[in-house]
């Protein structure tokens, strides 16, 4: 579908004719696809100036579902294809998809570099606890001890604190969303595209197949009598840092993140965690490569060879 730059944007524009989803009947990636194209909406940016870069699992055929630019890449490497692509055209608004096992688990070294290198993009983490692509093994977000129904044993190992792994990394905007709650979560995501540096959401959503922990009803609380899921800015909290130069306030805003995220039982917080305005990898490339200030790579002039007699070569 092309879309001229003059045409109201709506998440209609953004969906793929005659594109159908073969995720399971009640999976939180349909809330979750809905709520990226609405925001896209939102932002202004036409499909031609989007790329969505994901993973393999469930979570990553978003960007076959998405019109724009797409790529689906390799077990846990979504990441280092994102960065390649906004490094090679910082005009594109790269977004990121991909599920607990491919970002906390397989790709954890690189989701840790990434936000060490606060690049100008936007990480959206698929959380429902288990490997859905593969019959439900437990992801590294499932608890020590749980066991769901397609599970023959326990998780006998810790789970990743996905916040905590984020505030060590040095992701400078950290949320966590929740699938069904579709405004919030449209929300965040502009939130996330809007700040400049590396943005992860941490998309909590249920797998109706594999997941019988992690349902739509748990996190309704139908059994605490009251809804899990609730919103930070709700009670009062602050999680950005209004002075980037204070080390005091960045490490306490820090802090109560962390604390926050170790709420899970009867009350789940959802929201803005932590903050930070702060220098982009761009930024620094551009006091290095002054070229890279105003310009992307492929702006620039390339040097070039002819290779038609290697090429003829091979024919």
């Amino acid at each position: 579908m092309v879309v001229a730059d003059t045409e109201r944007l709506t998440a209609k524009t953004f969906g793929v004719e005659d594109s159908h989803p073969d995720w399971c009947g009640g999976c939180g990636d349909f809330g979750i696809l809905s709520a990226v194209k609405q925001a896209l909406a939102q932002l202004g940016r036409p499909p031609h100036e989007v790329a969505v870069i994901s993973g393999i699992g469930c979570a990553g055929k978003i960007a076959h579902y998405i019109n724009a630019y797409g790529l689906h890449t390799l077990h846990g490497r979504a990441l280092n294809v994102a960065t390649g692509v906004k490094l090679a055209n910082q005009n594109l608004e790269v977004l990121v998809a991909g599920g607990d096992g491919d970002g906390y688990g397989i790709g954890a070294g690189y989701l840790v570099n990434s936000g060490r290198r606060n690049l100008n993009i936007a990480y959206l983490i698929h959380n429902n606890g288990v490997y859905g692509l593969t019959k439900g093994q437990a992801a590294p977000t499932m608890r020590r001890g749980q066991k769901t129904k397609a599970m023959a044993e326990p998780a006998i190992q810790e789970s990743v604190n996905p916040i905590g792994l984020a505030i060590a990394s040095g992701y400078t905007f950290i949320a966590r969303g929740y699938a069904m709650a579709q405004r919030d979560l449209v929300s965040l995501i502009v939130q996330a595209v809007q700040h400049r540096g590396t943005a992860l959401i941490d998309i909590l959503q249920p797998c109706p197949i594999y997941n019988d922990l992690m349902t739509i009803d748990f996190f309704r609380g139908r059994d605490v009598g009251h809804n899990r899921i609730y919103r930070l800015t709700d009670e009062g909290f602050d999680g950005r840092v209004h002075d980037p130069s204070n080390q005091d306030e960045i490490v306490a805003k820090q802090q109560a993140a962390i604390a926050k995220s170790f709420e899970w039982g009867d009350r789940i917080p959802t929201g803005v965690l932590y903050q930070l305005d702060a220098p982009t990898y761009e930024d620094e490339l551009a006091g290095r490569l002054p070229d890279l200030a105003s310009n992307s790579l492929l702006d620039l002039a390339t040097p070039g060879q002819d290779i038609s007699r290697l090429q003829d070569a091979y024919r």
